[in-house]
């Protein structure tokens, strides 16, 4: 099982990459085919993230109940594949509306890392998975070092380079899957597909009725919403108030995915160890909280590349999360259970592109009240609050 599961953390790490590649760019291929000003491409931006998520969510149930019944392998595959075929689209790309298409074809087959870590579920014991999650992450994070650094060189030949880069990158995970994956559903464990339970409604009520994982649900869903700020409007923030380029911006999300990628990788495991999960989760938190609020008034673009690393080190919290609503759910509906945390994430996706990148422009335009380009950092740190106490609320619920 070694080399499957080494090839699943791959296949995270180069779908990382090839969404890292096309972040540096977005601004300027969003200007070329649009037109407009940089607030009117912000705005575009977050409605091409929100059709991406709300696909998530809508078929993100859908995706984790197909892989408990017919298994990950088939669902890991299909979806890198037109994953492949969406990114060359995206490529040709003439008009925003084309681009909006892409996404939304992205959007439906995007469930890699849900299947990865339906399978790391699969093959981790209980003491096993905050550590495996945590790889998972820290692929996602190596993936993100090296994709938007390298989306960054590769805009140096056009906008479009890095959509063939990311269409090559997802093609040759297929073709590795093909010849390594093996399938992780057994009879004993694989569960029939059912539509009614496959929307995600349905699917959201079957996860909830659990014991314990109503509450873990909602700070799930609140963290998500509030940490997505950063790839939200990340590009578009450091646009307007460091003045960096593509290179630079690029430059940057590596170095927050060298940080989270050790974190998740390395922190992960000792913290879970001799904090417990719980704890580990509130100190996240509180980094979350200490990083929002200096962002929202920073004006030096070499304290944000410092502040980084310290951001980073919130990123504990999503496997510590995923490791305590696994370890209730049954086998049957570990699948299941990805699938609506896949949805919930989505959600947060539909939620706060168009939230942050709206913020944003309010409080960048030209006749704007108050100028300040931190402000949806401002935001995220009173929804990071309100996750905190619910999350607090909810001692003793996973015991």
């Amino acid at each position: 099982m070694r080399l499957p599961f080494f090839f699943v953390l791959l296949t995270v790490m180069i779908d990382a990459m090839g969404i890292g590649l096309v972040l540096p760019i977005m601004p300027e291929l969003i200007v070329e085919v649009q037109g407009g000003t940089l607030a009117t491409a912000a705005i575009w931006g977050g409605i091409l993230s929100t059709a991406f998520a709300a696909m998530q969510f809508v078929f993100g149930p859908v995706l984790g109940n197909l892989s408990d019944a017919y298994g990950r392998r088939v669902v890991l595959l299909v979806s890198l594949f037109v994953m492949s075929l969406d990114y060359v689209v995206m490529a040709l790309a003439g008009s925003i509306w084309l681009l909006l298409a892409g996404r939304i074809v992205g959007g439906i087959t995007a469930a890699t890392h849900a299947t990865a870590a339906a399978f790391m579920a699969d093959v981790s014991k209980p003491h096993e998975k905050a550590a495996n999650f945590g790889l998972l992450g820290a692929a996602f994070g190596v993936g993100f070092v090296f994709g938007p650094v390298l989306g960054g060189l590769l805009s140096e030949y056009g906008t479009r380079a890095p959509f063939w880069a990311a269409a090559g990158l997802s093609a040759l995970a297929f073709v590795i899957g093909v010849c390594v994956m093996p399938e992780t559903v057994t009879d004993k464990t694989r569960r029939a597909f059912s539509l009614r339970r496959a929307n995600p409604v349905n699917s959201l009520r079957a996860i909830a009725a659990l014991p314990g994982i109503r509450p873990m649900l909602w700070v799930y869903l609140l963290y998500s919403i509030s940490i997505y700020v950063y790839p939200a409007i990340w590009a578009y923030f450091t646009t307007e108030r460091f003045g960096w380029s593509p290179q630079m911006i690029g430059l940057s999300l590596g170095v927050y995915g060298i940080g989270m990628a050790a974190v998740q990788g390395g922190l992960i495991r000792p913290a879970t160890k001799y904090l417990g999960e719980r704890v580990t989760i509130i100190y996240g938190m509180g980094f979350e909280l200490f990083s929002f609020f200096l962002l929202a008034f920073l004006t030096n673009g070499i304290i944000a590349l410092m502040l980084i690393p310290i951001t980073a080190i919130g990123a504990v919290v999503t496997p510590a999360l995923q490791a305590l609503m696994s370890r209730k759910t049954p086998d049957s509906q570990q699948g299941e259970l990805q699938g609506v945390l896949t949805s919930l994430h989505a959600l947060s996706m539909v939620i706060a592109p168009l939230l942050m990148t709206s913020v944003f422009a309010q409080f960048i335009k030209p006749d704007a009240a108050i100028y300040l380009p931190g402000a949806p950092f401002l935001l995220a740190f009173v929804m990071m609050v309100i996750c905190l106490l619910v999350f607090s609320r909810s001692r003793g619920v996973m015991a």
